[in-house]
């Protein structure tokens, strides 16, 4: 018993640990005011995660070792992103929220170590589903935290801060319960609500941002369990190259004229790419390490004013609302290799391990990447300020690395006895 209650302690801490990441704890904070939980609480609640993610990869250590060697791209990028402070336009701001990239990394590669993806999918679908009941209970008693009321009139933000804040993590909720590996007839009833439930608060936010990547990504995940690999090598990669060309094919086609017209936004996307032409402008200036990390948005930037000044009169931007052109902007065009070289890396291992598996949750890896590719496309959700995208990034790129490999046999079928004994190693591994 004393076991269990440490494993059920645990995956309630995982929980917490998501829902701080995911600004869950910011309920009724707005640009300009704290929310119900008072700040001090809040950072309470940060250095207990991340002191209790070290102290449990502690008693991992081997385990995390061995993880954290696979992936050397995003330990590169970890230390470039780190130490930027000292090329920063803007030392001290940047110094001040340097802390949240070990947090955010440490926690992700906990999560990678202690927790298979089947149970990682589980949790993430257990606290985005916890999110959106308790986002439904502050929009019913207490509207004044869980709407928007002068900017955006009657959109949902629930307990996080935004309205596409909230858009995008539940459309990250659907996902998972649609990954959800079920057997139980009266789990599967829980597991498809969760999903509606998901589905219908995303139109509740009115993000039509995450309209759009929620329909493309479910689309796509369908595809996914309808053509699985069946064991040839050149319908492997012909998928590969088919599924990347439609992903790029997707955003292209999210961007055009008419389709932004009936979504009712602009052909400057909301005005978007007049902040991005300043952006790459100023990059230009200082193109391989780039301005320290958030230092290009900090208050008063000179940068922010005249991207802004692009925009509107006053207007001063807060991010790029493009998570990879603010990697540029953070760490330069040698920041962003990095992160493209890890990303491409995991999610053609990702794919591997989509097709030549039958476990729902082994598509949970590529139908994440998907869905973080799409949704940064339109926000900023990769490195900026202390993020769940970026925690969940590093537990999916060291779990599909440290993932054995299938291997791919295209001359013969293998007995059912071998193909039992390597189902089983695979499961032992991830215990």
């Amino acid at each position: 018993m004393k076991k269990q209650h440490l494993e059920i302690a645990e995956k309630i801490f995982v929980i917490i640990g998501l829902t701080f990441f995911s600004g869950g704890f910011a309920v009724g904070s707005t640009k300009t005011s704290p929310g119900i939980i008072s700040e001090s609480i809040i950072s309470i609640i940060r250095y207990f995660v991340w002191s209790t993610s070290l102290i449990l990869i502690c008693f991992s250590y081997k385990r995390a070792l061995h993880i954290a060697s696979k992936d050397i791209f995003i330990w590169i990028l970890t230390a470039i992103v780190y130490s930027s402070s000292i090329w920063s336009v803007n030392p001290e701001f940047t110094e001040k929220f340097m802390p949240e990239v070990l947090q955010m990394t440490s926690f992700g590669l906990y999560f990678a170590t202690r927790f298979s993806l089947k149970q990682q999918v589980r949790l993430v679908a257990w606290t985005f589903g916890l999110g959106a009941i308790l986002s439904m209970l502050v929009v019913w008693r207490l509207p004044s935290a869980g709407l928007h009321w002068h900017d955006h009139p009657g959109a949902w933000k629930g307990i996080y801060d935004y309205k596409n804040t909230f858009g995008s993590l539940m459309v990250l909720s659907s996902i998972a319960f649609l990954l959800l590996p079920i057997n139980n007839l009266k789990h599967r009833r829980y597991k498809w609500a969760g999903f509606v439930i998901s589905l219908l608060f995303i139109i509740f936010s009115t993000s039509k941002t995450s309209i759009v990547v929620s329909f493309v990504t479910i689309s796509i995940v369908l595809f996914y369990q309808k053509f699985r690999w069946k064991g040839k090598v050149s319908v492997f990669y012909i998928d590969a190259v088919l599924l990347f060309a439609g992903s790029i094919a997707t955003i292209v086609i999210g961007l055009w004229v008419e389709i932004l017209g009936l979504m009712g936004k602009d052909a400057t996307l909301t005005g978007r790419t007049p902040m991005w032409n300043v952006a790459f402008t100023e990059l230009m200036r200082e193109p391989w390490f780039g301005f320290g990390r958030g230092a290009f948005w900090a208050e008063k930037s000179k940068y922010a004013i005249e991207a802004g000044y692009a925009v509107s009169e006053g207007f001063v931007p807060p991010h790029a609302h493009n998570g990879f052109i603010d990697i540029m902007l953070d760490v330069g065009f040698v920041g962003f290799f990095l992160f493209l070289i890890s990303f491409g890396i995991v999610y053609f291992r990702s794919l591997k391990l989509a097709y030549g598996s039958e476990n729902l949750e082994d598509m949970w890896p590529l139908a994440y990447l998907l869905f973080l590719t799409l949704n940064n496309m339109m926000e900023s959700y990769l490195l900026r300020l202390a993020n769940v995208y970026w925690v969940l990034y590093i537990a999916v790129a060291f779990s599909v690395r440290a993932r054995k490999t299938i291997s791919i046999n295209t001359t013969q079928k293998k007995p059912a006895l071998t193909r039992f004994s390597q189902r089983n190693s695979q499961n032992a591994f991830l215990k």
